[in-house]
This record gives C-alpha cells, sequence and structure tokens, in this order.
C-alpha cells in the first residue's frame, strides 16, 4: 500500500514513521524542508494543563505518554526534556484562575502541586529571588521536545520525502483520491492520502472539495544568545513563558509579541523591535544572568487551529482513503494522535477514540 502524506512537521513525520513501521510504503512531501515550518518555530511545550473537554484532556496525556515510551526506546535521541512546568499568578483573577486549573487537573489525576518560593529557587537556581512568589503551580511530568531532531528521527524510518515541492492538487475518481500533483508537475499515484499540512490544512482540503475551517494565528518566539543561567524546566509567568533551548540558549514568548507581527503587502513578515527587547527585559527581570544576553533570533510560526480548537484526525466524509491529523498542541499530539491516524488509514478503525474529532464535526 502506497500513501502519501503531505507535510514533513511533527505529525507528518509521526504518522509516516508509524505507517512505515506498520508495513505501507510511504511518501512524505512539503513544500519547504522538514520541520521548517510550524514545528521549527514553535513553544513545544508538552503538557495537557487545563485542556478541556475530557476526551481532549486524556489525548493529550496519552501524547504525553507517547513522548515517555520513544524517548525510553531511543536513550541518546536528546529532544526530549521533561523538566516539568513551573507557573504563577500577577494578578488577583490570574491566581484565582490558576487554582481552579489546579484543581481541575488534579481532579482528573493529572501530576500537579504547590510549591512555595523555597522549592521554586530549588528548581531554578538563577532566578532572582525577589521576582519569585510566594507560591507557585508545579506540573512535574510536563516538558518540551526538540522539532528538528524528533523529526529526523522519525523520518529516518523509512519513508521517502519529497522537499520544496508544494501539493498542488489531488486527482480524485469514483469517490477516492487516486493521486496528488506537486509543483514541480510530478504526480504521485496514492493508496491513501493523509492531510498533516498544519496551517495549510484547509488548502488542501479544498482540493478535495472539502472546507475546513482553521482560525490560524501568529506565534512570535524569541531566542537569546547562549548565556550561563541554569535554567532547566518550562516557566510560565505574568510578563513572560520561556523555556531552555540547548547551547545555554533560552526561548522566550509572550501575548504581546504575537500582536507585534506586522505583514506587508508582499507577505514579508516582521516583527516590533520595542516589543523584542520588552521580552527580553521580562526575562533578565526573572533571571539577573540574562543581563549579557543579546537577541539572537526571532521566529513567526504561524499556529495551526481548527474552528473549534480541537484536533481533525481520522479518515474524511465521502473519501474514505482521505486522512487528516491537523491540530493545534501537535508537540504533544503527533506521536500518539499520528499512530492512530495510521493504524486507521490501513484498516484498523480507531472510532472509539478518533469519533469526538473527526472532520464530519464540522
Amino acid at each position: 500500500m502506497v500513501v502519501v502524506v503531505i507535510g514533513a512537521g511533527v505529525y507528518g513525520a509521526a504518522v509516516s514513521a508509524s505507517l512505515v513501521r506498520r508495513g505501507a510504503r510511504v511518501v512524505v512531501v512539503d513544500g519547504g524542508a522538514p520541520a521548517s515550518g510550524t514545528s521549527g518555530a514553535t513553544f513545544s511545550w508538552t503538557n495537557s494543563c487545563g485542556k478541556q473537554p475530557r476526551v481532549y484532556h486524556d489525548l493529550n496525556v496519552a501524547g504525553m505518554e507517547a513522548h515517555r515510551r520513544l524517548a525510553a526506546e531511543v536513550p541518546h535521541g536528546g529532544w526530549y526534556h521533561e523538566g516539568g512546568n513551573l507557573e504563577w499568578a500577577g494578578t488577583d483573577a490570574e491566581s484565582e484562575a490558576l487554582r481552579a486549573k489546579v484543581a481541575g487537573v488534579l481532579e482528573y489525576g493529572y501530576a500537579a502541586r504547590w510549591v512555595d518560593r523555597a522549592e521554586v529557587l530549588r528548581l531554578e537556581p538563577d532566578l532572582d529571588p525577589a521576582a519569585v512568589p510566594d507560591e507557585a503551580a508545579f506540573f512535574p511530568r510536563e516538558g518540551w521536545i526538540e522539532p528538528a531532531p524528533l523529526v529526523a528521527h522519525l523520518l529516518s524510518s523509512g519513508a521517502e520525502v519529497v522537499r520544496n515541492d508544494p501539493v498542488t492538487g489531488l486527482d480524485i475518481e469514483g469517490g477516492t483520491v487516486r493521486a496528488v500533483r506537486l509543483a514541480s508537475k510530478r504526480r504521485l499515484a496514492a493508496d491513501a492520502v493523509v492531510n498533516c499540512a498544519g496551517p495549510q490544512a484547509a488548502r488542501i482540503a479544498g482540493f478535495a472539495g472539502l472546507s475546513l475551517p482553521m482560525r490560524n494565528t501568529r506565534g512570535v518566539l524569541v531566542y537569546t544568545s547562549p548565556v550561563a543561567v541554569a535554567a532547566a524546566r518550562v516557566l510560565h509567568t505574568p510578563r513572560v513563558d520561556l523555556r531552555p533551548d540547548g547551547a545555554g540558549r533560552l526561548l522566550l514568548h509572550t501575548g504581546r509579541t504575537d500582536g507585534a507581527v506586522r505583514v506587508a503587502e508582499a507577505g514579508e513578515i516582521t516583527v516590533e523591535q520595542s516589543t523584542v527587547e520588552e521580552v527580553l527585559e521580562a526575562g533578565r527581570a526573572l533571571y539577573p544572568g540574562l543581563r549579557a544576553a543579546t537577541v539572537e533570533s526571532v521566529r513567526v510560526g504561524e499556529r495551526p487551529i481548527p474552528g473549534d480548537g480541537l484536533p481533525v484526525l481520522g479518515r474524511a466524509p465521502g473519501l474514505p482513503n482521505l486522512h487528516f491529523a491537523v491540530s493545534h498542541s501537535g508537540a504533544t499530539l503527533c506521536l500518539h494522535a499520528g499512530d492512530l491516524v495510521a493504524a486507521e488509514v490501513l484498516g484498523d478503525d480507531q472510532s472509539d477514540t478518533l469519533a469526538p474529532f473527526r472532520f464530519e464535526r464540522f
């Protein structure tokens, strides 16, 4: 069986690896290089922290567990980091919301606990004590991934990878997708097709006559220069969110930077420099060691968010050999959800798990 997977980000790579493992011949196609789209510009936080409804929470928990299993199987992979997530509030309203979130996840059996200032500083000794509140929420099983090496590992499973060749159409005959057409004029015959195109998923669905509602947003990530700061885990604080990014770098994000994106008529994307500097200053207020840091790079990624916020997974209505693997939280979900979709592509019905996430709900 030949399966064409559209998109070489974390979802496309995970689906392709699972398909190859199950005996399919797989061709992965992408308009750019693997992991060069959303997967190359993501906070990549692995979590199910306050996600609703319960079925979506459970899907993310299973996604977290899938990452742990793969990390155990490939102990020197280096892309998975489970250091936990520290979060604290800045206002009474934020504090109330955080308490409600902690209570909710505890009710689901999710690992969370309250820690005092001394515990926060034990976990993150380079934090400025004056910036740390009396208590914070700690979610010890959360973490983050490095998408590029994960994608590289998954694509090494044996799939053929076609780079820098965007999909321009689907050939459909008798209610079945027969082939995928590329900008190079190449035509890839297919027994099945999986739409893992992230922000471009609606465009791909349109080739099949399907209208996929998406409300994509842009996210801005600020990467510091290498700096001697002992930051080991994800932090969500009132002024800035951050995590390590390897080789002494830190990755910073706030909603304010997302709002500072400017798109020119020609399509060029820029970010207001004053806002970037403001984010770096917020990081320095947490970690005094960041005073020596500069901004090494700024990346803008487009988050693929289906219209109701939940994933779109599994077969398409009326086209039984066209499947979807599209969602926000792809860093968390890719391995588990990708495996479910791959199983269904090869005839193993996954309705018990995928029913809440199918395309036909729209």
